[in-house]
């Protein structure tokens, strides 16, 4: 069982787990495309909550080690479990947030910071922003210690308005970097992955941020893989 106390020394670990789990997800999704793309166009719910009713229902069926541990947090699936790798085992806090959008927006998905562990590095109308997410890095309970990673999956879909039916297009799954590898993947406003957020803060709206796909991709291609819809083939981006 990996100790947490110093895993920050060890972000080839972090990366591991992190990659390690993407790949969890992204099986589940797959093996549920085609089910998923006939409950996009059978629902009449709002499209978000198809996304998460979809991410749930893959996930279930794939299955997963369970700690009985219970999390918060405004993340539609919540799970502590173990991991295990060849070569250790670490208890996980698992965080999966669904989004649904149409395809125009493919690029990007819009976060908050209760769904975030990196501290948000970038400028906003000429003006340097740091700003830390509210997820811990690690999860402490009752002396017990589990690692956080966070996992999107973001739905990109069409409205057909002459059937009036949505038709689901391509599902991207994006690993967000847990805030103990800031430096690497945001260490400044200058290099970042993030693009200003759809928040108006002259309205009091909560501050937002946009997750880039493009620039995550930059960083590592691995931690962002496209889904697209049969008959098309899957390819791990590596």
């Amino acid at each position: 069982m990996i100790d947490l106390s110093d895993i920050r020394k060890h972000p080839n670990i972090i990366e591991d787990i992190e990659r390690s789990t993407l790949r969890m997800v992204t099986q589940a999704i797959y093996d549920y495309r085609t089910l998923a793309q006939n409950i996009f166009k059978a629902e009449f719910d709002p499209v978000s909550d198809i996304g998460e009713d979809i991410t749930r229902e893959a996930l279930d069926r794939l299955g997963m080690s369970r700690i009985d541990q219970r999390l918060f947090g405004k993340i539609d699936y919540k799970r502590a479990r173990y991991l295990f790798h060849p070569e250790y085992t670490v208890r996980q806090a698992l965080f999966i947030d669904s989004k649904s959008e149409k395809i125009k927006g493919r690029s990007t998905a819009t976060l908050q910071l209760s769904q975030i562990s990196m501290e948000i590095r970038q400028k906003r109308s000429g003006k340097e922003v740091q700003i830390k997410g509210m997820i811990p890095e690690v999860i402490d309970s009752e002396g017990v210690k589990y690692i956080t990673t966070t996992i999107f999956v973001k739905y990109n879909y069409v409205r057909e308005e002459t059937q009036g039916v949505n038709e689901l297009k391509s599902i991207t799954i994006a690993a967000v970097p847990n805030g103990m590898l800031q430096d690497l993947y945001n260490p400044n406003s200058e290099d970042t992955i993030w693009l200003a957020g759809r928040n108006a803060p002259s309205r009091g709206e909560e501050f937002r941020v946009r997750l880039s796909f493009k620039r995550l991709k930059a960083k590592a291609p691995w931690r962002v893989q496209e889904i697209p819809m049969p008959p098309a083939e899957f390819q791990w981006s590596s």
